[in-house]
């Protein structure tokens, strides 16, 4: 997504992907087939660019500072990247800057777990301190022998902090650039399914606009005091008016997606300008709503071919946007989105999840209407 922005900005990129059907691979023609873990393929792929970046945050530290030393521009760097990478060095950074999270603490020991335990009265979440992905790597044990089960079992570095009972989540979205200019789109609100991020509603529905500030301004400081170039995503849970701070994403990040279609400015286009150093964009919205609605694959993958499903989308709602990841259909992955901006919250929510469904299950959500295409009414 970032090389279509990247084409209408005159940027030439060159890619690293470990498979030549991934999904950049597919639209980059300068691509070399490689793995990220091997620094000799990083080297080689860096040698006379403007600026490295990455799509995810499992980029080797040392790969990244290898290249730095070489005189090579990587953003994010790695003294940001840190705090994306490990959630226990992420929430003792927060927490030393003031920003609000949950209680926390290192599991090492079953008498760490039963400590945290007994602090916090049960109510727990566990998190594997690096690689968790789309709610991968995250435990509620409901009792304390559970969560002893998983300090033996898991073979990673565990942390644990208190469970939130949030009321719903949102996303502060911000941008850098290497000279410092920052920029934040309006605050979202993100709907999950199994972990995953399903919803994305811009702007939050009903965020008080002072907490909606707040929440921007944190987004800002955090971007700030931890040197992160390019785009970053804070991810808040939202409780009695009050927020605390989930998770950091600094990349282009799935509750930015509504940006292709909702905003003067996108996030793939944003990421871009910051990490080459240029000046931002504007992130003022182009319509009063957006909503983005992911297409996570199905139980089985529907007989009519995705091209007519595309198609008959569009027939039936040509307000919505949909977008391909020309990744192979797998349960419960994420295919694509669909965006809708418009006037009203009722008709661009209606209007996304119709489509998302139809894009991933063939079928429309109204059995009448599928009923009556299939007697050509």
């Amino acid at each position: 997504m970032m090389q279509t922005e990247a084409i209408e900005l005159g940027i030439e990129t060159r890619l690293l992907a470990r498979e030549p059907d991934a999904s950049a691979a597919q639209v980059i023609a300068d691509v070399r087939i490689g793995d990220y873990t091997n620094f000799g393929d990083v080297e080689s792929i860096a040698k006379g660019a403007d600026a490295v970046t990455f799509d995810h945050e499992h980029v080797p530290n040392e790969h990244a500072q290898l290249l730095i030393d070489e005189g090579v521009v990587v953003e994010p760097r790695p003294n940001a990247l840190l705090y994306a990478q490990d959630k226990l060095k992420q929430r003792r950074r927060l927490k030393a800057l003031g920003a609000p999270v949950p209680e926390f603490a290192p599991i090492n020991t079953e008498a760490d777990a039963e400590a945290f335990w007994n602090v916090v009265n049960g109510e727990v979440c566990v998190k594997a301190t690096r690689g968790g992905y789309d709610g991968h790597g995250v435990w509620f044990p409901a009792s304390i022998s559970e969560m002893l089960d998983l300090v033996r079992t898991v073979d990673v570095p565990l942390m644990a902090e208190r469970k939130i009972g949030f009321d719903r989540e949102l996303s502060a979205m911000v941008a850098r650039n290497r000279s410092g200019e920052v920029r934040a789109w309006p605050v979202v609100e993100s709907r999950q399914e199994g972990g995953v991020c399903r919803v994305a509603i811009a702007p939050a529905p009903g965020l008080d606009p002072e907490l909606a500030r707040e929440c921007e301004q944190l987004a800002c400081r955090i971007a700030e005091e931890l040197d992160v170039t390019g785009v970053l995503a804070v991810e808040l849970f939202e409780t009695d008016g009050r927020v605390q701070v989930n998770e950091l994403a600094m990349r282009p990040h799935n509750t930015g997606h509504w940006t292709q279609d909702g905003c003067v400015t996108s996030q793939f286009e944003q990421h871009l300008r910051a990490v080459l150093d240029w000046p931002l964009g504007a992130t003022t919205p182009t319509a009063p709503v957006t909503v983005m609605v992911n297409t996570l694959g199905g139980e089985a993958r529907p007989e009519m071919p995705v091209a007519q499903r595309v198609a008959e989308v569009m027939r039936r709602h040509p307000q919505a946007k949909v977008h391909l990841y020309g990744k192979d259909f797998r349960a419960g992955r994420k295919l694509g989105h669909i965006n809708v901006a418009t006037e009203s919250l009722d008709e661009a929510l209606t209007v996304a999840e119709d489509a998302a469904h139809f894009i991933v299950h063939g079928t429309w959500r109204d059995a009448a209407h599928t009923a009556n295409n299939a007697k050509g009414e």
